[in-house]
């Protein structure tokens, strides 16, 4: 028997704005709207404007970059377009690069999403990208196509499309999303909010260098970026502490 797609087949956008939801892995992948409605403490911020490892032999001496978003997040977008992609076409070899997202553990093991299950499902796709294509530049340049149309995140024909533009197989996705009824990507997606809240990152998007707190995106406008926020800026910070791993002077 055909395994049965747990994408929505719809072609129809997705709203931009659904209240948050738990998305639980009880309910598998089955994306049921009947999910009960929970309204975030508002705690988390994506601010709209209103008017695996690194696939690399040794990360020892690797930079450790990662990106704190939300799949449906316009302020994720703009950092991942502006800022993170630019950087990473010139660094990409010298950074440990780690993708993680930012919602809400609950007791049943569900997650809460600021933006509701579509956001759940987009978040569980993009790290099973990261999980089936380790290379960053695969499934950031993923997560990259995803975000420009953020608002019909999960459709069907989104998901195909980029998928398709960089070489994933959208049955390979699929299946991750679908595994032991939802609850593998489930874990994937729990594991990377746990963390996030570990870390105390609550905004989308939060850039993290070296484990440390590098720039934010918030509400259309960069902040706490006191290095500067444009790709060259990021690129000297990452290229200083390459060298210095390496034992080298940086010029």
């Amino acid at each position: 028997m055909e395994k049965e797609s747990l994408l929505p087949q719809t072609e129809e956008p997705i709203p931009r704005q659904v209240p948050a939801k738990r998305f639980s892995r009880y309910h598998g992948f089955a994306f049921a709207l009947v999910l009960g409605l929970f309204w975030l403490s508002g705690t988390w911020k994506c601010g709209h404007r209103h008017t695996h490892k690194h696939a690399h032999e040794d990360t020892a001496s690797m930079v450790p970059l990662e990106i704190h978003i939300m799949s449906k997040c316009p302020d994720a977008r703009d950092c991942i377009e502006k800022l993170v992609v630019p950087a990473m076409s010139n660094v990409s070899d010298k950074v440990d690069f780690k993708l993680s997202y930012i919602g809400k553990t609950t007791e049943d093991d569900g997650v809460l999403c600021m933006h509701g299950q579509t956001e759940c499902l987009g978040n569980i796709l993009e790290l099973c990208a990261a999980a089936e294509y380790p290379d960053p530049k695969i499934y950031l340049g993923f997560t990259r196509c995803l975000s420009l149309r953020y608002q019909e995140i999960p459709d069907t024909s989104l998901i195909k499309d980029c998928a398709l533009e960089y070489g994933i197989e959208f049955e390979k996705l699929n299946d991750c999303a679908s595994r032991d009824d939802g609850a593998y990507g489930m874990g994937l997606l729990r594991d990377s909010v746990t963390r996030s809240a570990e870390l105390g990152v609550k905004t989308s998007c939060t850039v993290r260098l070296n484990d440390k707190t590098r720039c934010v995106r918030d509400g259309g406008k960069w902040k706490d970026c006191d290095d500067g926020s444009d790709p060259e800026d990021l690129v000297k910070d990452i290229n200083k502490l390459y060298a210095k791993a390496q034992g080298w002077i940086y010029v």
